[in-house]
């Protein structure tokens, strides 16, 4: 059986030059502080700095001190949900990411960005394109995907949502030009027939990819496949044809069995003795009735199978 390599040699060496120019960037976790028990915190100053702003002059300017720095507080609380990161730049340059579910404290002085961690799913569109035998076909799949690394997705393409809808198109047409349509050869891996190595070597090619921009593949599905219009009609014929020839060498096939059976039987049975002749016109009989479209017509011979 034929596999052909799933690695694309252009995705390859853009990632060793990103990696080489050092423009690559890991996720990290951010340095946080728990928010609740801050919170606490962070309201005493509050209510200690109203307290002080009626108390006199001087005890009003530590108060309003308190407020100052009441607000600046307020500002580096960030509420996190399930599936949902943050990611965090501090003067232009990345800071961690928050991906833990909660309430946290981080320096307010960062930019927060949200990013969603949930799977998400990209429905294909119809695309037509050439198979390895050179037929127009139309193929269409879904992908199940998410982001892994909050950095990368974030940092180190565009964006990512329509990096991973190129890039899944790009592999689809990539695809569908490796394999035919059809195994017309034996042990040969055909899009029709073969439809879990094809979807082994489609997630493959996804994952290296899309690793840039650190999604992940969760699961691709053929969700369409077929000769384009044009050439419809004439394929269907050329399948009924392989069907019908493949229908009559299972029943050649099995007529075969049945009359050497039958000579068997008889020769064992010395119930009648058939000489060559006879023989062969018994077997003439016999596949002309076992191999027949139609329901055969009985006729008698009142003569000798010799005159």
């Amino acid at each position: 059986m034929s596999v052909i390599s799933d690695k694309d040699p252009a995705t390859e060496s853009l990632q060793r030059t990103l990696v080489r120019s050092g423009q690559t960037h890991e996720q990290r976790a951010a340095w946080v502080i728990p928010g609740l028990p801050l919170g606490i915190g962070v309201w005493v100053v509050f209510g200690v700095g109203i307290t002080l702003i009626f108390l006199g002059r001087e005890a009003a300017i530590v108060g309003i001190v308190l407020l100052v720095i009441f607000g600046v507080l307020l500002g580096g609380f960030v509420i996190v949900q399930p599936n949902e990161a943050r990611v965090l730049l501090l003067f232009g340059r990345y800071n961690g990411s928050v991906t833990e579910a909660g309430v946290w404290w981080i320096n307010p002085f960062n930019k927060r960005k949200k990013m969603s961690l949930r799977v998400r799913n990209f429905q294909s569109d119809r695309i037509k394109v050439n198979d390895a035998s050179g037929n127009p076909i139309e193929i269409a799949a879904v992908i199940v995907w998410r982001v892994t690394d909050t950095a990368k997705a974030m940092f180190d393409v565009a964006d990512y949502e329509q990096f991973v809808t190129v890039q899944s198109e790009t592999s689809l047409r990539h695809l569908a030009n490796q394999y035919p349509y059809d195994d017309y050869k034996p042990e040969t891996i055909s899009l029709r027939a073969n439809s879990d190595e094809v979807r082994d070597a489609l997630q493959t090619e996804l994952h290296s990819r899309l690793a840039l921009a650190g999604i992940e593949i969760l699961e691709t599905r053929l969700t369409h496949m077929a000769y384009a219009p044009e050439i419809a009609e004439v394929m269907l014929r050329r399948q009924q044809a392989e069907a019908l020839v493949a229908a009559r060498r299972t029943m050649v096939q099995g007529a075969v069995s049945l009359v050497q059976m039958a000579l068997a039987q008889l020769a064992d049975s010395d119930l009648v003795e058939l000489d060559t002749e006879r023989k062969a016109a018994m077997v003439s009989n016999l596949m002309v009735v076992l191999s027949g479209d139609h329901t055969p017509m009985p006729v008698l011979n009142t003569g000798s199978l010799y005159t």
